[in-house]
């Protein structure tokens, strides 16, 4: 997976008015959701498990959902899943496009924020699996950085995405005898610089297309009902999303719609969703569409795999023509700029000159 030469997007001029002493660093944790180890049962099932044993991704009581989990849905549910990343793995690495991905936004965010510059060190984790947050904030402390900023890779905000993060971050503090200051990046889901990135990546993706998409679906992960019930603002933020994106684009809700991917088990979630949508648009004589998912900073299996492959034969047999889904951002320019951005804004009073 190539990676774009980000010169272009390199400041033309830095103001690093008050450089740290190489003692006091400050660091910056870029984290994303998660992968396994690899695609064989053990290490999905490791994977599985401690994703799904989240009091916050699942909001029921561990007496009765433990025993299922370990009992049925573990015996179970690797094989699917792993035959899934198997279809979208990264043979040359040995890894997820998600870890790939991920460790590359880092790298390209480091080109921007040189440590022996600006006292900033970049690196990355991942919520579930490895490398853990506990991990890489020990090791960031242990280069000298007394401040962390964490940097959780959700641009809009739900309990189980971007407050889980923080919940890792703040627990492995606990377990720190000498703890560094804590900042925790806010979601951002119509931020300037991640409304332009989102709209470049949707341009430049159809411009290469053979055929005009009859409509555009931006398909965001699910959550069920009752987190949005109980107080989750997750929905609202993806209409903000929506919402940005079609006046950057010049669209109107009916050229640009969404929907709800990736449910799991029998209560409901977030509607529509987006596997039954798109097969009705099928089933109603649409014979193109684009699909993006604006949630997702890097691909991953719920996009390439989810998306690229079961949506896509889903739609086609349903009697479609067309289908094309549109990359993330993953290691683009746009992306490096939007975590450049991120950092100067949330950075300010920890760095002089990071902010201007």
């Amino acid at each position: 997976m190539s990676r774009v030469n980000r010169e272009s997007e390199r400041p033309a001029e830095r103001n690093w008015s008050a450089p740290q002493r190489k003692e006091q660093r400050i660091g910056v944790l870029l984290v994303n959701l998660g992968t396994p180890d690899g695609t064989g049962y053990r290490a999905i099932r490791r994977y599985l498990s401690e994703f799904l044993s989240d009091r916050r991704v699942i909001e029921s009581n561990p007496l009765w959902w433990q025993p299922l989990l370990q009992g049925v849905i573990l015996t179970r549910r690797p094989f699917r899943t792993g035959a899934a990343y198997r279809e979208i793995w990264n043979r040359e690495e040995d890894e997820s496009p998600l870890r790939t991905y991920t460790r590359a936004q880092s790298e390209n965010l480091s080109t921007l924020w040189p440590e022996a510059e600006t006292g900033v060190v970049v690196d990355w984790a991942m919520r579930y699996g490895r490398p853990s947050i506990a991990e890489r904030m020990q090791a960031l402390a242990d280069r000298g950085c007394d401040r962390i900023l964490v940097v959780p890779l959700y641009p809009q905000y739900s309990a189980t995405t971007t407050a889980t993060v923080n919940d890792a971050a703040f627990r492995a503090l606990m377990r720190m005898r000498r703890q560094p200051a804590i900042r925790t990046v806010p979601s951002f889901p119509d931020h300037l610089a991640y409304i332009r990135a989102m709209a470049g990546q949707i341009r430049d993706s159809l411009s290469g297309l053979g055929w005009r998409p009859d409509l555009l679906i931006g398909s965001f992960h699910g959550l069920p009902r009752r987190y949005v019930e109980a107080g989750d603002p997750y929905p609202r933020e993806c209409e903000r999303s929506m919402a940005a994106l079609r006046r950057e684009l010049g669209l109107t809700e009916p050229d640009f719609r969404m929907t709800f991917q990736s449910r799991f088990g029998s209560e409901p979630w977030l509607e529509p969703y987006t596997d039954e949508y798109v097969t009705a648009l099928a089933q109603q004589g649409v014979e193109g569409i684009a699909v993006v998912a604006p949630g997702f900073l890097s691909d991953c299996v719920e996009t390439l795999e989810e998306l690229g492959s079961q949506l896509r034969e889903q739609f086609l047999k349903a009697g479609g023509k067309h289908f094309h889904l549109i990359p993330c951002l993953n290691d683009s320019a746009g992306i490096t700029n939007l975590l450049d951005q991120i950092l100067r804004e949330e950075l300010a009073g920890w760095l002089d000159g990071a902010a201007r």
